[in-house]
């Protein structure tokens, strides 16, 4: 099979769009940003062995692609429209890359995004994801909003899917029922843009990022940029039923340095809080004019190690 072959029989479906001139087919895509809206673009790359395991599910490989960028439009506030794709093969194997294209699809779908271009080669695998979105003017979500007093909020439990990363290795398994482990492993191999909800926290929230490298780490970037602190109640974080189920020490660590959550982290002013906590996320803590994290519980400073995921 050829690359414009492979392009036919895979890649030219999922949802249209009237803003899209041209997609497929042509030399570059011709794509309409609406008037007072600027355009938000955001790409990653997932590399066999580093972003997810060797043996993982094509169908999973496929959404995850798709969902982790997303995720980052959903950060900033914008409505998700348009992406291009990048696929690096070892080799054109049709049972593989039909479970890629039904994964990747079943979320496009899912979020009304429309695929519009991209490119095949042969290499090691890895996929590339370019997404774009828009947001009206002066209207996006940025990590350097938060100013002291704000509230912290998360928008769902962290945790699960470093948890379920363990489990895919061979670890942990034996300590949960077959139902919760199939869990943490679907908040790994599938998790969930929060969209919605970042198209609903543009007139709440003050910062907002999204939780891949883990929620201590990617705090600290929210803090950096915007010149605070942080005070973090480990009390008032959320935990998953699978992470309630192990030992509350590892629960903690997965929570708090775990990547691959893909949920957002964000402040908003304390005057808000009806407002946000009615969309479903969970006050955690608050931001401080002191920089840097502190973590307590139960009114108790605790010390622990942060880490997070790191890309080389």
């Amino acid at each position: 099979m050829d690359e414009f072959a492979l392009i036919r029989q895979f890649f030219t479906q999922g949802p249209t769009r009237p803003d899209v001139s041209a997609g497929i087919g042509d030399d570059a895509a011709l794509l309409q940003v609406p008037v007072g809206q600027e355009l938000v673009v955001t790409t990653d790359t997932l590399v066999a062995g580093r972003h997810f395991p060797d043996d993982a599910a094509a169908f999973d490989i496929g959404w995850k692609s798709l969902a982790v960028n997303l995720s980052d439009l959903a950060a900033m506030g914008a409505e998700a429209r348009w992406v291009t794709l990048a696929l690096t093969l070892p080799t054109a194997n049709e049972s593989f890359l039909r479970e890629f294209a039904r994964g990747f699809f079943a979320l496009a779908a899912q979020e009304q995004v429309a695929l519009v271009g991209g490119d095949t080669t042969r290499g090691p695998l890895s996929v590339t994801v370019t997404a774009m979105g828009t947001v009206p003017t002066g209207q996006a979500l940025r990590r350097g909003g938060a100013v002291a007093g704000d509230d912290l909020w998360i928008s769902a439990p962290p945790g699960d899917a470093a948890l379920g990363l363990q489990i895919a290795l061979g670890q942990w398994a034996d300590e949960l029922p077959d139902s919760l482990a199939t869990q943490a492993l679907e908040r790994l191999h599938r998790p969930t843009p929060r969209l919605a909800l970042g198209l609903a926290l543009r007139p709440l929230a003050s910062a907002c990022l999204d939780v891949s490298d883990g929620l201590a780490q990617d705090l600290g970037h929210l803090l950096a940029a915007s010149g605070t602190g942080a005070e973090l109640d480990l009390g008032l974080l959320p935990q998953s039923p699978a992470l309630r189920h192990i030992d509350p020490a590892f629960a903690s660590v997965f929570a708090l340095t775990g990547g691959d959550d893909y949920e957002l982290l964000f402040t908003a002013p304390a005057s808000s809080a009806t407002a946000v906590q009615a969309l479903g996320a969970t006050r955690i803590g608050r931001i401080t004019a002191m920089p840097g994290l502190r973590l307590f519980r139960d009114g108790t400073a605790v010390d622990m190690p942060l880490t997070g995921y790191t890309h080389f």
